[in-house]
């Protein structure tokens, strides 16, 4: 969520040192580029604290639009959120598949499947997680994965889901090594139930194509 405005923030700063050295050669007063790089620099740290990053997640979501094949990948790689948080009687609460979306939807992200997560961080801050929660939830985290890796070869997405499983060991203080290894199972066990439930999860997929509420969706998945 907040990355992109990150970058942003770090492209700026790299842009006003390199505007610096090239002014000269260029014959261009340097406080023309250095205006305009402040300018950016304030823009992209407002959004950053003031709006959580939301303001970039739409300007990159608006720059990649025109591209028909992103979109179809971030279809499929929500779709095996869903239909495995379905699979795993994980609720799932609503789902954007862009910034824009997510902006209507009051939520602060790019977008994505929202299921229910308060078992885990309930049982998390009581030190008591469990193993069988633990692992539903690695599942649903690199089904997104998953379904890119099986409809495109290659998966391309992902990355906070993969931090979501990162942070949890973090605070579990165990070694890193651990999470590798649980990340890979998930993968294979997310693999596994949308393999197993193809002809449910095309339907989803147009499901999800047409913006179908989470009731239809449930259906459409039953049904196939």
């Amino acid at each position: 969520m907040r990355t992109t405005s990150l970058n942003l923030i770090a492209i700026s700063v790299f842009s006003i040192t390199l505007s610096a050295l090239l002014s000269p050669v260029l014959n261009i007063s340097p406080f023309i580029p250095a205006s305009i790089t402040c300018f950016l620099l304030g823009v992209a740290t407002l959004d950053l604290f003031q709006f959580q990053g939301q303001g970039a997640n739409l300007l990159v979501d608006w720059l990649a639009g025109t591209s028909a094949s992103t979109r179809d990948r971030i279809l499929h790689h929500e779709a095996g959120h869903f239909l495995v948080a379905y699979l795993l009687e994980i609720p799932i609460q609503g789902y954007a598949l862009n910034g824009w979306e997510a902006f209507q939807q009051g939520l602060k992200a790019q977008g994505g499947v929202q299921f229910a997560d308060q078992p885990l961080w309930e049982q998390l801050q009581q030190g008591q997680l469990s193993s069988r929660v633990l692992d539903r939830y690695c599942t649903v985290w690199m089904a997104g994965i998953a379904a890119e890796t099986l409809i495109f070869k290659k998966a391309e997405g992902g990355q906070e889901d993969r931090a979501k499983i990162t942070a949890i060991w973090t605070q579990l203080n165990r070694p890193m090594s651990e999470a590798n290894v649980k990340e890979r199972w998930a993968i294979l066990q997310a693999k596994t139930l949308i393999e197993t439930h193809q002809t449910g999860y095309y339907r989803l997929v147009e499901a999800m194509r047409n913006r179908a509420s989470v009731e239809e969706c449930y259906r459409m998945i039953a049904e196939g």
